[in-house]
């Protein structure tokens, strides 16, 4: 199906990418990972941990929502209110690939959903809270996958597990590491990664979100460069 503004969805999936960032009024650094050398998107590339959304997202209860004004900013330019499954993603993505735990202790309601037992085993329910939107993109055409990718922003001190132990983390991400922030430009990452870290070192020292999020729109008919002010 392809909508109004040109963007095949049967083609594009929606994704969270989330930057974490460490010691953000002495020495920032933030959390990166390398892609491996066989993967379809991006390899050999060094990232932020982040993935699709998938479709049990939306049904995991957090421990608090997003907040406002970032949760009405998601809702910009978007189909349905995703803000909650993206949420979920960004805190699955981040445990999945660095072991790394955003949430709040807490006991989940009913059955722990599949694929969160180990997540849930540290005795924590995901919490939204802390993540703040501040980048959004969508893959140009042509590329192997596209995704309409949120780029969320939180505070290292939010996390509530160990900085260093990445015990916990998957195999996706190989030489997880905490980069200085003046340092990151030297190692070899996606083009949209450079324009996002230009974004994070203009606000690495500002708490507050963001007046309005930067939108890299690329569609089928034009690019464009929005900015994303909703509720």
């Amino acid at each position: 199906m392809t909508t109004s503004l040109g963007i095949d969805k049967s083609a594009i999936r929606n994704a969270s990418t989330v930057i974490v960032l460490r010691d953000r009024h002495v020495a920032p650094k933030i959390l990166m990972g390398q892609r491996g050398a066989n993967a379809v998107f991006m390899p050999n590339k060094f990232v932020f941990p982040g993935g699709a959304v998938d479709d049990g997202d939306a049904q995991v209860p957090l421990a608090s929502p997003i907040a406002d004004p970032c949760a009405g900013r998601l809702a910009a330019d978007s189909a349905g209110d995703l803000a909650h499954a993206l949420a979920v993603a960004a805190i699955r993505e981040l445990w999945e690939e660095t072991g790394q735990i955003l949430g709040g202790k807490g006991v989940w309601p009913g059955a722990i959903p599949e694929g969160w037992q180990g997540f849930a085993g540290t005795g924590h329910v995901p919490l939204a809270a802390p993540l703040q939107f501040v980048f959004r993109a969508l893959t140009p055409p042509g590329r192997p996958r596209r995704f309409d990718a949120r780029f969320f922003l939180i505070d290292a001190a939010d996390l509530a597990s160990d900085l260093d132990d990445f015990s916990a983390a998957s195999d996706e991400l190989s030489h997880l590491q905490w980069v200085p922030l003046q340092e990151a430009r030297r190692f070899d990452m996606p083009f949209i990664t450079e324009v996002v870290m230009a974004e994070i070192e203009a606000r690495a020292r500002d708490l507050a979100p963001p007046a309005s999020v930067p939108f890299f729109k690329n569609n089928d008919e034009e690019n464009l460069f929005l900015r994303l002010k909703g509720g």
